[in-house]
């Protein structure tokens, strides 16, 4: 899956989640594979619950919290390495600023804007290849090399809050103000 175009980067609250759930896990499958990693079946269920907040980003006490109301009782530190896990496969993405993690709905074939309502929580990713170019400019002007650990790399995130259309009321395909 590509990144969503931006006037569609936020579905609509009734969007049909189960297709969005179905495509996730197929790419966490894919990701493991290709990675030669294991896709536990701990890592499988942290993920499905990750990836069934519905485009929010959650915390890890908040995935041991579903996971005990579905009767599996697990350590933190577990659910914690099954999270590190997904992150290191490329299909959570950790929010830094607010240590909660979400479901990647996009490749990794460029760096990337995660945008996320402060209102709903909703969070979705754009492309960021115009914004890291301008940063990459700045730091080279700088003399100045980033860290691969915090974005240099081509799976770099920018975290930017906000109101979502869902939230502001105005039609998420229009594109002015």
């Amino acid at each position: 899956m590509t990144l969503r175009s931006p006037s569609q980067a936020f579905p609509a609250p009734e969007h049909d989640h189960e297709h969005c759930l179905d495509e996730a896990m197929a790419r966490a499958r894919s990701a493991f594979a290709e990675k030669g990693l294991r896709l536990t079946p701990l890592r499988e269920a942290v993920f499905q619950e990750i990836a069934a907040a519905s485009h929010r980003a959650i915390g890890a006490y908040e995935v041991l919290d579903r996971m005990a109301a579905r009767g599996e009782r697990l350590a933190p530190i577990s659910v914690y390495r099954a999270i590190d896990a997904l992150v290191a496969a490329g299909i959570v993405h950790r929010f830094e600023s607010r240590n909660a993690f979400f479901a990647c709905h996009a490749g990794h074939e460029q760096r990337q804007l995660v945008l996320a309502c402060e209102r709903c929580g909703s969070v979705a990713e754009v492309d960021g290849t115009k914004v890291f170019a301008a940063i990459d400019r700045a730091a080279e002007a700088a003399r100045f090399a980033a860290s691969s650990a915090k974005g240099a790399d081509k799976g770099a995130v920018v975290e930017v809050w906000g109101l979502c259309a869902n939230c502001t009321g105005k039609d998420a395909h229009h594109a002015g103000p």
